[in-house]
């Protein structure tokens, strides 16, 4: 059973940014419908940052996206860590709670996302750490695709690896839109067949996000620019083959004026509007 982000389906965010701060609080209700946190960046905040928290989660819903679980890593679960989540989800009532389908600590922290072997082994491993994930935090666990750069073992393909986890899990989906298309130029896979063969009834939100273009053949994933026109086609796209989900513009840094960003908004809500429309 899945908890809906917002009271409609079709709703946009964005990321609780601290570069972002005064102009969420200044934005008039409709600009976003959600804000997106890093439990990891918030839990235990006090002082101003804290008090700003509180005071836009009484105006907006929250959806949490975790940067430290490591849900494919080797080393054992942080399960003080997952308590930790699981008391601020339940504070400010998050409906979802999402991790990346990725490792990112072994003995210490390595401050980066790795990619994981597309294998049966991986599969199982990463699938029982996000089942127990969900049985420490008493609800469903979404998992996002992460764009990678180097693979590692790959006996299967990512779309492949990805159904299995989920449906071996039994966990949720966000979809990075942007990290299939990244992806697909820098691996040479078709994006489009790629969002065809993921599991529909897995969906339960969706990222989209700028990238920089190293090359014609090398993409990499940024968050730091505006989306270009090909990602914004293949949210329509999965839009299409899953309905009109709740979209996160992902904006990290060189953030430009808060107009554009919710010009970048209004461009998902038009999208949204179509398949609602068509529905």
């Amino acid at each position: 059973m899945h908890t809906p982000l917002t009271s409609a389906k079709a709703s946009v965010g964005l990321g609780l940014r601290r570069g972002l701060m005064k102009d969420l609080q200044a934005a008039p209700m409709g600009d976003f419908d959600f804000l997106e946190v890093a439990p990891e960046n918030w839990i235990g905040i006090g002082g101003a940052h804290g008090h700003a928290l509180r005071a836009l989660a009484e105006r907006y819903p929250l959806s949490c996206h975790g940067l430290s679980l490591s849900l494919g890593g080797p080393a054992p679960l942080d399960v003080g860590f997952l308590q930790e989540v699981r008391v601020f989800l339940d504070h400010y009532k998050v409906p979802l709670y999402s991790e990346h389908l990725s490792y990112c600590s072994d003995d210490g922290h390595l401050y980066d996302l790795l990619p994981l072997p597309f294998t049966e082994e991986a599969v199982h491993h990463v699938a029982a750490r996000i089942r127990q994930s969900q049985d420490i935090l008493g609800r469903r666990l979404a998992v996002e695709n992460v764009s990678y750069y180097a693979a590692p073992q790959q006996d299967m393909d990512e779309v492949t690896f990805t159904n299995a986890v989920l449906r071996e899990a039994d966990c949720d989906l966000l979809l990075d839109v942007n990290n299939v298309y990244v992806n697909s130029i820098n691996h040479d896979f078709d994006p489009q067949a790629f969002l065809a063969c993921i599991d529909s009834d897995r969906v339960v939100a969706m990222h989209v996000a700028g990238h920089f273009d190293e090359s014609d053949t090398l993409k990499i994933d940024t968050h730091g620019a505006s989306v270009k026109p090909v990602v914004w086609s293949l949210l329509a796209q999965a839009y299409d083959l899953f309905g009109a989900q709740p979209t996160l513009l992902e904006r990290d840094f060189n953030f430009p004026a808060f107009s554009e960003l919710v010009a970048e908004l209004q461009t998902i809500r038009r999208l949204q509007a179509v398949e609602v429309n068509r529905g």
